[in-house]
């Protein structure tokens, strides 16, 4: 019998499973988790052959590698890295062939972050909730992807897809935010809403699959009071006690006790969790999500 699994060589910065996550499970405490760059993972997944919600593996800088045990089709999507099968070079952003015993590597990221691994049958982790995301903050799901892991894979559901060309914007420049204010915008001045409708933020290298922390001018509080700990949601623009914004992005908690300014459009969230650090950041206010 076929041994339809892979075995992990190099295991990287951060490298772990994850699909569409445990939407729904806000109430009890349990964040969404999943893919930070949904599009490129879906892409990924529709090279193989997979439906978009298949386990991939996300990597984050400096890529992995891994070995087959069964022959496999995989695609690698994301931030564009160096892709070699037994030291030879093969495509990135398309369907790639790895017989078995062969080591797959993905290099570091050349722009961009998080880099997605799909496999034909996608990974077949035993789902927590409906998922096979890794939730870094609860702990729930698979654990982070280590040097010697096993792996198991499903079995192919459809033929890989082919294409001449597939879309990749790029890490961005600037990122810009778009950030429907509320629901605590009326807990800052007049003067911190103009800031964060003006000001040039960074990328700071504290961000994590949790949150995008930012560097740059504080944003002042109208209320100095405490503010009872409330839900959350993905997107929400907190502002902890240093004034600076820190975006919610797919680990995040599911309640809070610091004010959220704002919350960023789910559209803008995959092109934030690939900015690198001291990518300047705009906030746009808008009317609509």
């Amino acid at each position: 019998m076929t041994d339809r699994a892979f075995a992990v060589v190099r295991a990287g910065a951060l490298t772990s499973v994850q699909d569409h996550g445990r939407s729904g499970h806000a109430h009890l405490g349990v964040p969404r988790s999943g893919v930070l760059d949904r599009p490129a993972s879906d892409l990924a997944n529709r090279l193989v052959g997979n439906p978009v919600e298949a386990a991939v593996l996300e990597t984050t800088l400096n890529g992995c590698a891994v070995r087959p045990r069964c022959a496999v089709t995989v695609a690698v999507t994301g931030a564009p890295c160096r892709v070699t099968v037994d030291g030879r070079p093969a495509a990135w952003g398309a369907p790639v062939r790895v017989a078995a015993g062969e080591v797959l590597e993905l290099g570091h990221a050349t722009g961009g972050v998080r880099s997605y691994l799909a496999f034909a049958g996608g990974i077949a982790c035993e789902p927590v909730l409906g998922s096979r995301s890794t939730d870094l903050l609860s702990g729930l799901g698979p654990a982070p992807v280590t040097d010697g892991a096993v792996l198991p894979l499903g079995g192919a559901s459809g033929p890989p897809v082919y294409a001449d060309a597939v879309p990749w914007q790029g890490p961005p420049r600037e990122l810009v935010l778009r950030a429907r204010l509320g629901p605590r915008a009326d807990w800052f001045t007049a003067r911190a809403l103009h800031t964060l409708a003006t000001a040039v933020y960074r990328v700071s290298s504290a961000s994590n699959r949790i949150g995008l922390r930012t560097e740059g001018p504080p944003l002042e509080r109208a209320v100095h009071g405490e503010l009872p700990s409330e839900g959350m949601v993905l997107g929400a623009v907190q502002v902890p006690p240093d004034g600076r914004p820190l975006v919610f992005l797919a680990d995040h908690p599911t309640t809070g006790g610091y004010p959220v300014i704002a919350v960023v459009s789910e559209r803008d969230l995959g092109a934030a969790a690939q900015a690198p650090p001291g990518t300047p950041i705009r906030f746009v206010p808008t009317r609509t999500r």
